[in-house]
């Protein structure tokens, strides 16, 4: 069984809880130095997907925008066409 656990974790568990904490000590002054908590991070991460999501359907909203704007020239002008074609 050790063998295995010390496999799966890449090295003996206690070096690996000792990384851990030096590590953790680490991020932890860096988050502290520059104001930031869990919470921002995955707040911060949440309000990214959230923007790209909105970005998204923005796209779509302009796009339909687009096509309202140019079919009020291309649909009466093809009626217009259509019509005067018709008669010949």
């Amino acid at each position: 069984m050790p063998g295995a656990v010390t496999r799966f974790l890449g090295d003996s568990p206690l070096r690996v809880l000792l990384k851990l904490l030096v590590v953790s000590f680490i991020v932890g002054l860096v988050m502290v130095t520059f104001g930031w908590t869990p919470y921002d991070i995955i707040e911060g991460i949440r309000e990214f997907f959230i923007g790209i999501w909105r970005m998204g359907f923005a796209a779509f909203g302009r796009f339909f925008d687009y096509i309202l704007v140019g079919a009020v020239i291309v649909i009466p002008a093809f009626i217009i066409l259509r019509l005067l074609s018709y008669r010949r």
